[in-house]
């Protein structure tokens, strides 16, 4: 019996700080591929952010090879300009993936964490914790790039744990 292989794309956007990771899946095995941050600065325009994120997720792709992507769904702020800002970094990073003909799937941060940790309100650091323990990491990540593993393991157990669910593609 051949055991099929699939790797999936974590994105945690943010405008300043988007973490971006791929885990692969063999049966119930679960690793971390590649994990990192793409970071931007005030200093730079909005546009040009936007580029550095779509560019950051487009260099991953080619460096990964993802078969399908999933990110953390919109937050709603007060502030209706930081829930603007996100939603173009977000558009960025669902457009590098759609270019690259990769699927893109959606979880509430709630999700993600109850997938993970076992309960939707846990901590940044609950997350890093438990992902570094679920994937025997060496090194603790960040909290972007565990929020992005977080992301990609909860979409491996929606898709093929016992709490399976029909996806929806955004």
């Amino acid at each position: 019996m051949t055991r099929k292989t699939i790797r999936v794309m974590g994105i945690d956007t943010s405008l300043r700080s988007t973490g971006v990771a791929v885990v692969e899946a063999i049966g119930n095995s679960i690793k971390a591929v590649k994990y990192d941050t793409i970071k931007t600065t005030t200093k730079m325009s909005l546009s040009h952010s936007l580029k550095m994120i779509h560019d950051g997720i487009a260099a991953m792709i080619i460096k990964s090879y993802p078969n399908e992507a999933c990110i953390e769904g919109a937050f709603y702020s007060k502030n209706v300009n930081t829930t603007m800002l996100l939603g173009s970094a977000r558009g960025a990073a669902i457009v590098s993936c759609a270019e690259s003909g990769i699927p893109v799937f959606e979880y509430s941060p709630r999700r993600v964490k109850q997938a993970v940790v076992g309960f939707g309100s846990a901590s940044k650091e609950q997350v890093q914790a438990m992902i570094t323990r679920i994937l025997g990491l060496k090194n603790v990540p960040t909290e972007d790039e565990s929020d992005a593993i977080a992301i990609a393991v909860c979409h491996l157990h929606n898709r093929v744990g016992p709490s399976s669910v029909t996806l929806k593609e955004l």
